[in-house]
């Protein structure tokens, strides 16, 4: 696992935790905020997906 994988792990934790927040507590902005989040996080693991591969190849 590399720095971008694990930092994508942590914010599509950090999204979801949000998210859950929201909606407990009713708060739709939270929720939205926590959702961007969540996806924020998925694209960064995905880069250090591609970026694992990569070196892989090598």
């Amino acid at each position: 696992m590399n720095k971008d994988q694990i930092k994508g792990h942590i914010e599509t934790t950090k999204g979801k935790v949000k998210e859950v927040a929201g909606i407990i507590l009713e708060d739709s902005d939270l929720e939205q905020e926590g959702h961007v989040q969540k996806q924020v996080g998925k694209v960064k693991s995905v880069v250090g997906d591609i970026k694992q591969t990569i070196k892989d190849a090598q």
